[in-house]
């Protein structure tokens, strides 16, 4: 026993670096979980400041743009996860059957390449080109015969622009990461198919589907804890007051109330009621994971 402690005891000193930035960074920070049930004042700091149990969850309740903005907030959330999952699967099944290779990774690159770029960057361009009188795309629009569109500040386009954007930016990632699950195939179950009679279709149904089923099941129990988190930086980008009825989320109204009305203890409890919500998700999703496909993380 002593042998073994002795050969994985540096190992375990290794760990130790990132436990420490683990316990200061994330853990730590924590604390400050406290001012969700006081009245803070930042003068006489988290630990003097009056205790007022759980009446800023119950200002958020009464608010008269909390229900809205859940709805926004799990509508915007729903439909990313919905369809980052979806549209990803369709691109990788997509190019899994393009056989000229400098075709395919043209494609696979420029399907990537958005990835790489901050919300404050893309929301710059998107401003630029969905502008209802210079923009490229409501000039195509205006030359079919269709008036323009005011994607950005038409409370019943902002939700659909916000998604849209979402997947031309995100979907590339996902892509790769289930073309690299369609790449472990092992090719003798494509042999067999073949000798079976199976074409194309039949091969994607019932050989690299079930093959992509774990990445699948993982991708999309990763997604479930996102229910509450519709996209901050990317709405706080380019939302505007005239489309909050569609527009604002949790995360913005906690902007609003925490950094701009300075009431810290209304936002840390509205940070923390999502942060809980968020977890039972994370706990009900690896449940199904493991009840439909028997999947673990171990």
């Amino acid at each position: 026993m002593f042998h073994r402690i002795n050969r994985t005891l540096p190992l375990h000193l290794m760990l130790l670096p990132g436990l420490a930035l683990i316990l200061v960074y994330s853990y730590g920070p924590m604390t400050g979980l406290w001012i969700a049930f006081e009245n803070y004042v930042p003068s006489k700091g988290i630990f003097h400041s009056p205790f007022v149990g759980l009446d800023n969850f119950k200002y958020v309740w009464d608010m008269p743009d909390t229900a809205q903005v859940l709805t926004n907030t799990v509508v915007i959330a729903l439909f990313k996860i919905v369809l980052s999952l979806v549209f990803p699967i369709l691109l990788a099944l997509l190019l899994n059957e393009v056989r000229i290779k400098f075709v395919k990774r043209g494609v696979q690159t420029l399907i990537y390449v958005p990835y790489f770029f901050s919300w404050v960057l893309l929301s710059g361009i998107l401003i630029d080109i969905l502008s209802p009188s210079e923009g490229i795309v409501n000039k195509l629009i205006q030359s079919v015969g269709i008036n323009p569109v005011f994607f950005l500040g038409d409370p019943a386009w902002f939700r659909f622009t916000i998604v849209v954007s979402d997947l031309w930016k995100e979907s590339g990632f996902h892509t790769i990461v289930f073309l690299a699950a369609i790449t472990s195939v092992d090719p003798t179950l494509y042999e067999a198919s073949i000798i079976d009679g199976a074409n194309r279709w039949k091969q994607t149904r019932h050989v690299t589907l079930p093959a992509m089923m774990p990445i699948i099941v993982l991708v999309a129990t990763l997604s479930l804890g996102n229910v509450l988190n519709a996209g901050f930086d990317q709405i706080f980008n380019l939302y505007s007051p005239q489309v909050y009825s569609t527009g604002d989320i949790i995360d913005t109204m906690v902007y609003r109330i925490g950094m701009i009305d300075t009431q810290y203890g209304v936002a840390t409890a509205v940070g923390l009621f999502k942060s809980l919500v968020s977890c039972l998700f994370i706990g009900i999703s690896y449940f199904l994971a493991y009840r439909l496909v028997n999947y673990r993380i171990f």
